[in-house]
């Protein structure tokens, strides 16, 4: 009898413990069972970091030197709330509706809603696109590209929209804009299905962000004074000291996206630095010879101008096409920023479309030309007008949403300051805040 009592506690506890595993629940569509890589892990939790030092404090100190002092705390504000509001929205749903699956219908289009609040995701779980890394880990990383992508915009409407408007901007566009594009680029919608090739951002992040910059420009209109009154930056200091940060996390950003500590990853890293490098170059060569003198702003929009042409070719090129991207890049980007901006009359105050439309369409585009299969093997299929295409898509849908979440501001918060409010600057008429 206490043979059998015993054997029937064993069995029962034995039970008890595999109860959990048994009530597990079934992986949602676009998981797969968690095979922890540890470097791959160590890695892009590294290039997380990385990345997210690109918004706070990377971009927000570039942005911030390059507006009068009278509107620096309003741009960091602003970037502030870009992380804020898309981390919260990521989790509430912008993560499930950007890598999770939709219905037969909407997949190509935007994911599904069964991942919102992350439910289903556990330490046991893994994204099928990177089964070694735990999917908390993927869906952190994915979030810092999701953070930055707003925030780029609001260099465009900067010293004139509300905080109230940004705020309710940042947070629309991304469940209008940015989940939908990223899921059809990214998550297993059309664009990548169609063989669009975007190693880390180019049409998802900065081509995304340039178009709905210029739209915000047009929108919005020009600043009180613009084309007249001095409105050259108030400190390149800052700028200089941003875009060091924008260079160092741009290799999270590239490397990261490899998403492994390879070859890949080492190819990607040193094809930003020398994308970077060569632009510079080719903005500050066009820039010296049209004015007579090179200058440290171009410089430096030069470095941003390559980082951001090489982010969708990457890991897909060899340094030989890493090089020419950004020395076309660079001049581009000048042409983009200078010459376009002031033959069209648009006030991009700090050059989002300029710099981030031009540079990511020069960048993907180039793609095609210099993607080759001996780097990776998904360039084999590379060709410009499937590059084409994908920026087409992206560009589309950018400038419909993005006027769409500016029509829904207009009516709610509205989107500008008063002309006194912004004489007067928006550090202290938005935020009760000066520099000293």
């Amino acid at each position: 009898m206490t043979k059998a009592i015993s054997a029937a506690l064993v069995v029962t506890g034995a039970s008890l413990l595999a109860a959990p595993a048994l009530a597990s629940p079934a992986l949602l569509a676009h998981q797969a069972p968690l095979a922890i890589d540890n470097a791959a892990t160590g890695w892009i939790l590294t290039s997380t970091a990385l990345v997210l030092l690109m918004t706070l404090p990377g971009l927000a100190l570039f942005y911030g030197g390059m507006v009068r002092k009278k509107n620096i705390i309003s741009v960091l504000a602003q970037s502030a709330a870009a992380f804020a509001v898309v981390s919260v929205l990521w989790f509430l749903l912008g993560y499930s509706l950007s890598f999770g699956q939709g219905s037969e219908a909407t997949n190509g289009l935007i994911g599904g809603v069964q991942a919102a609040f992350l439910n289903g995701v556990t330490a046991e779980t893994a994204h099928s696109l990177l089964p070694g890394l735990p999917e908390l880990l993927f869906v952190a990383f994915q979030m810092t590209f999701a953070i930055i992508t707003p925030a780029l915009i609001a260099g465009a409407f900067a010293e004139r929209m509300k905080f109230s408007a940004s705020v309710l901007f940042f947070g629309l566009w991304h469940l209008i804009v940015y989940a939908p594009i990223c899921h059809q680029v990214w998550g297993g919608g059309y664009l990548g299905g169609l063989g669009v090739l975007d190693f880390a951002g180019g049409a998802v992040v900065h081509v995304n962000a340039g178009v709905a910059g210029l739209v915000c420009a047009l929108v919005l209109g020009p600043r009180h004074g613009f084309g007249r009154d001095n409105m050259a930056p108030s400190n390149l200091a800052y700028s200089a000291i941003g875009t060091g940060l924008l260079l160092v996390g741009w290799l999270g950003f590239n490397a990261g996206s490899a998403g492994a500590a390879d070859a890949l990853a080492a190819t990607a890293a040193f094809n930003t630095i020398l994308a970077a490098a060569a632009a510079a170059i080719g903005w500050t060569a066009v820039e010296w010879i049209e004015r007579k003198r090179p200058t440290l702003l171009g410089l430096l929009s030069g470095i941003v101008g390559g980082l951001v042409a090489i982010t969708p070719a990457a890991g897909f090129v060899d340094p030989k096409g890493a090089f020419w991207i950004g020395l076309i890049a660079g001049p581009a980007c000048y042409a983009g920023a200078v010459w376009l901006k002031h033959a069209l009359k648009y006030d991009d105050s700090l050059d989002a479309f300029g710099v981030h439309g031009i540079g990511g369409i020069v960048g993907a585009l180039l793609t095609g030309v210099f993607a080759t299969a001996a780097v990776n093997p998904l360039a084999d299929a590379a060709t410009v007008w499937k590059q084409a295409v994908g920026l087409a898509g992206a560009m589309a849908w950018s400038a419909v949403g993005t006027f769409i979440v500016l029509m829904i501001c207009k009516f709610t918060t509205g989107l500008r300051v008063s002309k006194d409010e912004e004489v007067e600057g928006l550090d202290y008429t938005q935020h009760g805040e000066t520099l000293h």
